[in-house]
């Protein structure tokens, strides 16, 4: 047990011009500097004497060391000292001036003691040893600037107590100051291991009454479970659940409770509250700071060819590099995004090739995400061709500024005024005509118009002032990765902001590495790369995936974690799937704020059903949410309907038609919703009652299985006869089905009869043939695709 060493006992132990200090003047300091005591005989803490020890040695200054001394050399009563005094002097004082060091360890904040403690220290010694009269074998104590480790002095202390009384649980006896001294020179002799051993024990145990004594330090997330929050109180969840119902609050330990709730309860039994504030390793590792206006300076254009595929896109950046990669690629089809940088005029223009075969298409949504400026390719002799359409909609989707290119002038079949026309049923109207969009016609063959189409490409990235901070660490994206045999994992990086120099440990993904080598689309080596940059890399860990944001950072350890922490969110985030955005949630994210806009890509089998269904939907938007048809277009739902939905955030309207295989595993796997119609005022109705939050659908589809026809014939008073294989699933008797030609639905209807040789069966499996006929249906052609569905009710 510690000493107490009442409020009382500190002032009387001071003195002032001779006199004790009144208690009055120690609770002062305490009621400015720390906590107002209750009276004067509360016992003071190590804190607490801190500040008192501070406030007086620093405003009792002493004039000279001399004065310390004063009643040493002028007592009149002084005897001569016997011979052996200075002996005893000269032992004596080392082990003063050995105890004084030992006390002496630096600790923050605290004042050495005051100069009366030592006047009165040397007072009583003089009692029981003859005084010198002589200064030559005085010591001082030059501690004066030092600090005093109080937690030693009270250790001492603790020593001089009677260690038999400790033992049976007597109250402590102050002991003369003479026999502790001389009990502590004897203890100071002996003191071996085992005694230091037990000292620090003690204060350990000490320590830790103490610490149960104050008040527990909580802290408190924005949310916290009540077991978790029992746990960090020291508390029972019994009691924690009595103390929440006791506020009228019903939870059970598993439940969530918010901060301020938990902060109450906390309170209320006796614990301290702090607001913990959790800083993830993407916080502390990637700087996300907003730049100011003032460390911003001009970063050249990123400008992303679009176009139909053999439109003269690659011909077209071919002119412009003078440089021929076209030879190298098989069938005219580009193999991958590659980026290049050329002056325009002494400025700088970066370039990106995006691929133009459908395969692509996701490819091409990404490229559009990171650039300024879109130049769509469009050749004079071919017109607007379906994936044209799908990069003007992928252009205007990343809300970037299209310049149009009519390439291919010196063909004589070219007719520029034709895809002029074609363009404004777009809402892409040229500047000859009163609208916005920049049409150049251009040859990539004999580069006429070229120059012009830059320079319109220049002004365009002028009007929009781009600009970029290159004093900070390095952020941009992937443009494409790669696995080389010799090199191992390259990267092509566009820098979108700061500097990515050689050495820099970079992040992309779930991808790791140091940049060994930096290379430019010619095959220079640099050492940095500034905004607006595409540089070639090599030294990550593995092939980050194309599309993925980089940041350089400081520390490799941290940001390996990084990557095993986004790694294992991908695996959680594979095994419990999410729907992005569906009808059924529709109204609630309204009813949020989260849903402005509600995109939709529309599909019909006809030019006429896909403008009509567009029109109708766009008709729907009111004052919370308005509906954006990005893209409408005529034929099956494909891949690329599914990659700009994902991108982009939409829902499919499927118009008499189907989704292909590939489309309907790529939409269940990124869980974007398509809603298949017969008619269209379904479709405006279900979308519609989604927005006011009536939806309710009443019957799921549930797929049963595919067949194919492989033969059809006519029997005499049954009528028509698919021969069919089954190709998944199962084929069964009474079941919905629909006869697909080419994705597009021919006829909806039932399975009348099916049939296995003569029988007529209820079920037919995959890897089986059988003959179906339909209810009030004949015409059937081999190559069709039959698929059987059930509906089912679903729970409201």
């Amino acid at each position: 047990m510690m000493i107490k060493y009442p409020l009382h006992k500190v002032a009387k132990d001071f003195k002032k011009g001779g006199k004790d200090l009144p208690s009055k003047a120690v609770m002062d300091i305490l009621t400015q500097y720390g906590h107002p005591p209750k009276n004067h005989m509360q016992p003071l803490t190590d804190e607490e004497l801190s500040i008192v020890f501070e406030y007086l040695t620093q405003n009792n200054q002493i004039d000279s060391i001399e004065s310390v001394y004063a009643d040493i050399y002028h007592d009149p009563d002084a005897k001569k000292p016997a011979p052996s005094a200075p002996k005893a002097e000269v032992r004596e004082q080392p082990k003063a001036e050995q105890k004084g060091q030992q006390a002496a360890q630096p600790q923050q904040g605290r004042q050495p003691q005051p100069q009366s403690q030592t006047q009165q220290h040397q007072a009583k010694q003089q009692q029981s040893a003859p005084r010198p009269t002589t200064r030559e074998k005085k010591v001082v104590d030059t501690r004066g600037s030092g600090t005093v480790n109080l937690d030693k002095y009270d250790e001492r202390l603790e020593s001089f107590t009677d260690q038999k009384q400790q033992d049976r649980g007597g109250k402590q006896k102050f002991q003369g100051r003479n026999a502790q001294r001389q009990r502590g020179g004897k203890q100071a002799g002996s003191f071996g291991n085992k005694r230091k051993q037990e000292e620090q024990d003690r204060m350990r145990r000490l320590q830790l009454e103490i610490a149960k004594k104050a008040p527990v330090k909580v802290l408190i997330p924005d949310e916290i479970a009540v077991g978790e929050l029992a746990s960090r109180m020291k508390k029972t969840g019994a009691e924690v659940v009595k103390c929440l119902m006791k506020n009228g609050v019903m939870a059970s330990l598993s439940e969530i409770i918010d901060f301020d709730t938990a902060a109450i309860i906390a309170e209320e039994m006796g614990c301290k509250v702090e607001k913990e504030v959790i800083v993830t390793i993407e916080e502390k590792l990637i700087d996300t700071a907003e730049d100011k206006a003032e460390d911003l300076e001009p970063r050249a254009p990123v400008v992303v060819v679009m176009g139909h595929v053999d439109h003269g896109k690659t011909s077209l950046l071919d002119y412009i590099r003078n440089a021929n990669v076209v030879s190298g690629e098989a069938g005219g089809i580009t193999q991958h995004i590659g980026a290049y940088q050329v002056e325009v005029k002494g400025s700088p223009v970066t370039f990106l090739d995006t691929p133009g075969h459908e395969a692509f298409t996701a490819m091409r949504a990404r490229g559009a995400m990171i650039t300024d400026v879109a130049i769509l390719v469009v050749a004079a002799d071919d017109g607007i061709m379906p994936q044209t359409v799908e990069s003007i909609n992928h252009a205007k989707a990343a809300e970037i500024p299209i310049i149009v290119a009519i390439n291919k002038m010196d063909k004589p079949t070219a007719n520029p005024d034709r895809i002029m026309q074609q363009l404004t049923e777009y809402e892409l109207v040229p500047e000859e005509w009163g609208g916005e969009t920049i049409v150049c016609p251009i040859s990539a063959k004999t580069g006429m118009g070229i120059d012009n189409l830059l320079d319109m490409v220049v002004l365009t990235a002028e009007m929009r002032e781009l600009k970029a901070n290159p004093n900070r660490s390095a952020h941009g994206a992937v443009i494409e990765a790669r696995l080389d045999k010799g090199r191992g994992p390259i990267a092509t990086l566009l820098v979108q902001n700061g500097t990515l120099k050689q050495g820099d440990v970079i992040i992309a993904g779930t991808a790791v590495g140091r940049v060994r080598a930096m290379t430019d689309a010619k095959g220079r080596k640099l050492t940095e790369a500034g905004p607006s940059v595409p540089v070639e890399i090599i030294g990550m860990g593995e092939v980050p995936g194309a599309g993925d944001d980089f940041h350089a950072v400081a520390d490799e350890r941290m940001a390996r974690e990084l990557v095993e922490q986004r790694k294992h969110e991908q695996k959680n985030a594979a095994s419990s799937p999410v729907g992005k955005v569906s009808l059924e949630d529709l109204f609630s994210q309204i009813q949020a704020g989260e849903m402005k806009n509600l995109n939709v890509i529309v599909k019909a089998d006809v030019q006429g059903s896909a403008e009509a269904v567009k029109a109708s939907l766009e008709k729907l938007s009111n004052e919370e949410v308005r509906v954006r048809v990005i893209h409408c277009a005529v034929g099956a739902i494909s891949e690329s309907d599914v990659m700009l939905a994902t991108t982009s955030g939409a829902i499919i309207v499927g118009f008499n038609v189907r989704p292909d295989a590939n489309a309907k595993e790529n939409a269940a796997r990124n869980h974007v919703d398509m809603r298949m119609y017969r008619v269209i005022y379904d479709a405006i109705n279900e979308i519609e009652a989604a927005m006011k939050g009536m939806l309710a659908p009443k019957f799921k589809e549930v797929e049963l299985g595919r067949a194919e026809v492989r033969n059809v014939f006519r029997i005499t008073g049954v009528g028509m006869v698919a021969g069919c294989y089954v190709l998944d699933g199962k084929m069964q008797r009474n079941a919905q089905m629909r006869l697909l030609r080419d994705n597009i639905v021919i006829y909806d209807g039932a399975i009348a009869s099916l049939q296995r040789f003569k029988d007529s069966v209820k079920e037919v499996a995959a890897g089986y043939e059988c003959g179906i006929t339909f209810e009030k249906f004949q015409d059937i052609k081999e190559g069709d695709v039959i698929e059987a569905f059930l509906m089912e009710e679903v729970e409201r």
